[in-house]
């Protein structure tokens, strides 16, 4: 094709652009065609499936000795609270809220032990936090910690509630009774579903003003 003086040609690049959009388009075509559409945003299928059992097997549980007993504790697995069984003296399951608080503070505070680790299990206990006496006028059953328990983190609070719930000498109606070393009145905690299942997620677990 000539304009004035100067030749115009469909070259090979102009053939194959064209060949290129029909391509596209027959594509698209077919995939409307199938019931698929196309999208620009990215498509979230969720995260992969946790290979973490979160559960012993029967070979990893620790053997009793004869003058010990089992207790239950908390510990975190994939992000939410899981029970392990622990071998203790049998006077750390006794009357006494302070022996108690402090056994099973320290079963729960302690790094899983191998075992436990290849199942999942960590804890967020601080190494440092201690059980102190109670005080003059505080509920039956108050257990003072070294710390307040709103400065602990979520998971921390959640496993520390969870696991003294198990013991009905650290249940006042119904709650865990935690004091801290300041001014603060005790506060009475819930272990819930939900703390179970998003600790992490929680301010402190349910929490219960005590009159």
């Amino acid at each position: 094709m000539k304009r004035g003086d100067v030749t115009y040609r469909r070259g090979p690049l102009r053939r194959r652009t064209a060949a290129s959009l029909a391509a596209v388009l027959a594509a698209a075509a077919l995939a409307s065609g199938c019931g698929i559409r196309t999208t620009s945003v990215p498509v979230d299928a969720g995260a992969a499936p946790s290979r973490v059992p979160c559960r012993l097997s029967s070979s990893d549980v620790a053997t009793r000795s004869p003058d010990s007993v089992g207790v239950t504790v908390y510990l975190v697995c994939t992000s939410q609270l899981v029970t392990v069984d622990r071998p203790v003296s049998a006077d750390a399951t006794g009357t006494d809220p302070l022996v108690v608080a402090r056994a099973l503070l320290k079963e729960v505070q302690q790094a899983p032990p191998a075992n436990e680790r290849r199942a999942g299990f960590t804890t967020a206990i601080p190494e440092g936090l201690r059980v102190t006496r109670a005080r003059d006028g505080d509920p039956a059953g108050t257990v003072r910690l070294s710390s307040q328990p709103e400065d602990l983190s979520a998971e921390a609070l959640a496993q520390l509630v969870c696991t003294y719930a198990e013991n009905e000498t650290l249940v006042t109606d119904g709650s865990v009774v935690l004091g801290g070393p300041g001014d603060y009145p005790p506060r009475g905690y819930l272990c819930t579903s939900q703390t179970k299942s998003r600790p992490g997620d929680l301010a402190t677990p349910d929490a219960v003003l005590l009159n």
